[in-house]
């Protein structure tokens, strides 16, 4: 059984990535988990209304960021948070760093943050995502990485999971399957078999008899960790570049969510950690 009772939850100012905002109070309110909304203050912050030194400490963030989406029903926040423990911390300082210790010191079972910052030019919390998910001392959720905010209420109905059959790939599906029951959504396992495509007369062409025997070992290997861990999830295998073909898969599945074993030992999820989370275009949660 998952137990996330406590999420810590950094923020930008003045523009916060509301739908991550969504997307924590939704599991919030399902785990019944405390939010520690974090902002780290920095020159940025200073220039847009964040009080410097002792000031600092009596500043309302939570009042902040309520007024973010003030004028945008489709996604305001206070209904959203109503009902929910949150705690608010504003620190100045780096911000991977801040969050990386903070995440420590308080004991968080998941970290939330968006997967890039939406402000032109600007040094915004997705400018450090890569950093904490290399040095993540818990699970890392990441926001989707589009430009454009959902158009629906966020939900969990399908979840796709991504394995490479590494060190992490047990507790990545244990996590997808466990997350699957508390929000009653369809599971699907997904690996990426290496590329089967090579360059000879005429163009590309696929080797389709590498292309079988890649796809029969992964096969087993897939039934083997499903039985190994009892699941019965249905079963997706690509092959090419990882992040695109897990892209793919996300949209073929309608997946509202990847989760992934990349973190620390993966094999070749390891090495496209960023790359999966700009690729796909649902939120992805890195175990």
């Amino acid at each position: 059984m998952l137990h996330i009772k406590k999420i810590l939850l950094p923020v930008d100012f003045p523009s916060p990535a509301i739908p991550v905002i969504h997307q924590a109070a939704t599991l919030a309110r399902q785990f019944d988990s405390e939010i520690l909304m974090l902002h780290v203050a920095t020159e940025h912050s200073y220039t847009s209304g964040v009080p410097r030194g002792t000031e600092l400490a009596h500043w309302d963030l939570r009042a902040e960021i309520l007024k973010a989406g003030v004028n945008d029903p489709q996604h305001s926040l206070q209904s959203v948070l109503n009902g929910l423990t949150i705690r608010a911390l504003v620190i100045a300082g780096d911000p991977f760093l801040k969050i990386v210790k903070t995440a420590r010191e308080q004991s968080a079972d998941l970290i939330m943050m968006p997967s890039h910052g939406f402000t032109f030019s600007q040094f915004l919390l997705g400018s450090v995502t890569a950093k904490v998910l290399d040095w993540e001392p818990c699970p890392l959720w990441t926001g989707a990485h589009v430009d454009e905010p959902p158009t629906k209420k966020f939900a969990i109905n399908k979840i796709l999971c991504a394995v490479d059959f590494g060190l992490r790939s047990d507790r990545a599906v244990m996590w997808a399957s466990q997350m699957a029951s508390e929000f009653n959504a369809k599971l699907t396992l997904a690996y990426v078999t290496p590329g089967v495509e090579f360059w000879g007369p005429g163009g590309y062409s696929v080797n389709q008899e590498w292309k079988e025997a890649l796809v029969r070992n992964a096969s087993r290997q897939m039934a083997e960790l499903q039985q190994r861990l009892d699941t019965n999830a249905e079963v997706f295998i690509g092959s090419g570049d990882v992040p695109k073909v897990l892209g793919e898969a996300a949209r073929q599945t309608n997946a509202d969510l990847l989760v992934t074993g990349s973190y620390p030992y993966g094999v070749h999820l390891r090495t496209h950690g960023y790359a999966i989370m700009c690729a796909v275009p649902v939120p992805v949660l890195n175990i």
